[in-house]
């Protein structure tokens, strides 16, 4: 894909593989429609991007806020060529432990949010045979221990994502899921605990991960190679072969490894 002239919506935009990505499209020569709850965060971007932009405040757990994303970006460039579903939350704690309203929260931004900006966006992506992305995890593959919430979520967006994309198949809307492993982003740092708190300071070490740059130009190599899906390190790669032909060895590895997070919430 030529992404010149190309109309692309970007949410969870202020930071991390979001921000990433609206700095590599606009390279490129993209219009960038800047999505996230911080409007000053995206109007320091946006004076950035050399190819131009519009920031748009917008909290995707909220309907209406979704659908003046969009409206913005039609109203502003006539077109909406690709939607990446970014914006999302994360979480720390076990099941026993964990309010609900923590899990409900998940589930508002990172499944409904791309339930509300896939809705009002698709009509103008089946006019321009566009793209849409949602941003998830190996947690939508297998569920992931200490994270029932983001996990349960991200299997949500995939069973969307993937209805829409074959809803589609006489349309050419192209439809990937990219599964980007640990990345050096600030998704962890406010993952939310047990009582609805942030996780501040990562356990994770920052040096040994993916920088968000690099898997926002792999996200983009995917997408103009109209790929369904994207998983960008090794664990995720296993993870689906594992899934399939050894499931019980697959819940163990998942629970060592989780287990041996600094400050893991396994006793």
């Amino acid at each position: 894909m030529d992404f010149k002239g190309k109309v692309v919506i970007v949410t969870g935009a202020s930071s991390g593989i979001g921000e990433a990505l609206a700095r590599r499209f606009s390279a490129l020569g993209a219009h960038v429609v800047a999505g996230a709850r911080s409007l000053e965060k995206l109007e320091a971007l946006v004076g950035e991007l050399p190819s131009g932009g519009i920031a748009v405040q917008c909290d995707v757990s909220k309907e209406a806020d979704c659908k003046r994303l969009v409206d913005r970006a039609v109203e502003t460039f006539g077109r909406i060529d690709v939607l990446v579903n970014n914006a999302g939350i994360s979480m720390r704690a076990l099941f026993d432990d964990v309010d609900l309203d923590v899990l409900r929260r998940l589930m508002d931004t990172n499944f409904w949010g791309s339930v509300y900006c896939t809705k009002y966006a698709l009509p103008f992506i089946q006019a321009t045979r566009g793209s849409i992305v949602g941003i998830s995890s190996v947690a939508g593959f297998h569920g992931l221990p200490g994270r029932t919430g983001y996990s349960a979520s991200k299997y949500a967006m995939h069973g969307l994502l993937e209805t829409v994309r074959v809803e589609n198949l006489k349309r050419g809307v192209h439809v990937l899921i990219v599964a980007p492993g640990f990345t050096a982003s600030n998704v962890r740092f406010s993952a939310l605990t047990a009582d609805g708190s942030q996780q501040g300071a990562s356990p994770r070490e920052e040096g040994k991960m993916m920088t968000a740059d690099e898997a926002a130009k792999r996200i983009i190599k995917a997408i103009t190679r109209r790929k369904r899906t994207l998983l960008m390190d090794f664990d995720g790669k296993a993870t689906r072969i594992l899934k399939f032909f050894a499931p019980g060895l697959l819940d163990r590895l998942y629970y060592n490894h989780m287990a041996k997070e600094p400050d893991s919430p396994f006793k």
